[in-house]
């Protein structure tokens, strides 16, 4: 099943989007610039091979759910994120903010 829920922070507009798969959740939580995740993301692949396409975008670890998503401090961050000030550490949804 996949589900794309908009959910608002502060105010700003963001869609959340849940995919059950066996055994695991794939998840994401998008702006218009870019994105957080669960642990499937591959930053280092985004930041090596893709680099040229300047992707901003944040992982978490451990997270089953949106909430943690949001909650959860970043396990890494593409250099695109850092270069906005998102740094490793910071909290999902503040992350989010620094990408509208």
């Amino acid at each position: 099943m996949v589900s794309m829920t908009p959910i608002v922070i502060d105010g700003k507009q963001f869609t959340a989007i849940t995919v059950a798969l066996p055994k695991t959740n794939f998840m994401a939580v998008t702006s218009e610039k870019g994105y957080i995740m669960c642990g499937a993301l591959d930053v280092a692949l985004l930041n090596e091979k893709l680099k040229e396409r300047g992707i901003i975008a944040g992982r978490a670890v451990g997270v089953r759910t949106i909430e943690q998503l949001l909650e959860a401090p970043l396990e890494s961050v593409t250099y695109e994120a850092e270069a906005l000030g998102i740094k490793v550490g910071t909290i999902g949804k503040d992350a989010l903010l620094k990408m509208v």
